[in-house]
């Protein structure tokens, strides 16, 4: 099973599933804003993306600057809870596929994994 984390209001998500949905038909699909993974989960992702938490912040966000997280000394821990307690600043979207994952940035990058 093909797993989007989505974002419906971002239309590089909605391409993307658009595009998964051309390719393999069914997918699950996480609005992760309504529900957010779980530190364990994100750190799985991060795993499965080859990325640190660093990586798949979206530094544009007000919640970026507010909360302080372009502070170099975060740890790891620190960054993740940050993005589950504000999914917001989760990259997106993430695809899930045969054990691996990717941004869909372009939403081509996901057929790599497919």
């Amino acid at each position: 099973m093909v797993r989007i984390y989505h974002n419906t209001r971002c239309s590089k998500s909605r391409a993307t599933l658009a595009l998964l949905e051309e390719h393999v038909g069914v997918c699950e699909v996480i609005n992760y804003l309504d529900t957010p993974p779980s530190a364990i989960e994100l750190g799985e992702l991060l795993g499965q993306l080859g990325m640190t938490a660093r990586q798949l912040l979206r530094t544009g966000e007000a919640e970026y600057q507010s909360l302080g997280l372009n502070d170099r000394a975060l740890s790891e821990t620190a960054l993740i809870a940050a993005m589950v307690a504000h999914p917001k600043l989760i990259e997106r979207p993430i695809v899930v596929a045969n054990g691996n994952a990717v941004i869909g940035r372009p939403p081509e990058a996901v057929l790599a994994i497919l």
